[in-house]
């Protein structure tokens, strides 16, 4: 498929799916970072002409962030009448949040914490207007390398661009007229406190990620299967004891 068939068969799959829901959703919840893959995600629930609700989350969120992401808010609204937009202030709670557990500091604990109060704002506004959460990791992230936080932004009830490597996300973005300044900017998670990106923390570029899954004489490919057996256990179903009958 190109990137224009790419558009309308996962929009109409987003479609589709709450179509065949039990009990029809009402909604579809994203929450938008000023990323490619939110962006992209968001787009493409705005265009099933489904009442999509987008939310920016800042959380001591670096201010050039968080300007991309209301730059995309404000893009959605004016081209879907079908979007309503809002952006929630974490900061409040998640200074109460670590201050309560200041005797358990831990940078990369807290980092996934805003994650999860994330994922927690996303379903309680779900829940407020009978909607799913839509989640927005693409393919290396969530069935390669596992770079994201359990049940934090891995907390979702469908993934419309999972099958996607970010190259193709990058393409989807360029096809559905995302803002430059969103395609160009480095990815990040938007979790830690001094900006670093996505390919900072991996130590790898996305194409690079990319050829390690597919290609097993890549030069990179010892180094990502060693960070990929560390997140096994996120992509992985819950352990179960099973008790014998």
């Amino acid at each position: 498929m190109n990137a224009s068939e790419k558009v309308k068969f996962i929009s109409n799959w987003i479609k589709d799916y709450v179509d065949r829901m039990p009990t029809k959703a009402q909604s579809l919840v994203v929450g938008i970072s000023g990323g490619i893959d939110s962006s992209v995600s968001s787009t493409l629930s705005a265009m099933t002409g489904l009442k999509t609700i987008v939310l920016t989350m800042p959380i001591k969120q670096k201010e050039n962030q968080h300007n991309l992401s209301l730059m995309h808010q404000n893009w959605l609204v004016k081209k879907f009448k079908n979007v309503e937009a809002h952006t929630i202030s974490l900061d409040k709670l998640f200074e109460t949040f670590s201050s309560t557990l200041n005797k358990f500091d831990n940078e990369h604990g807290y980092a996934n914490s805003r994650a999860r109060l994330r994922m927690t704002t996303l379903y309680q506004v779900a829940s407020a207007n009978r909607g799913i959460v839509v989640g927005t990791g693409n393919k290396v992230e969530d069935f390669g390398v596992g770079f994201y936080t359990k049940y934090g932004d891995g907390g979702v009830d469908i993934s419309p661009i999972a099958d996607c490597n970010k190259t193709e996300v990058w393409e989807l973005g360029k096809e559905l007229g995302i803002a430059k300044e969103i395609i160009d900017a480095p990815p990040t998670d938007g979790l830690w406190d001094d900006g670093r990106t996505d390919e900072g923390q991996l130590g790898f570029t996305y194409n690079e990620l990319e050829d390690a899954m597919i290609n097993p004489d890549s030069p990179h490919r010892t180094e990502y299967e060693k960070i990929r057996k560390q997140n096994l256990h996120k992509m992985d179903p819950i352990p179960v004891c099973k008790i014998p009958s």
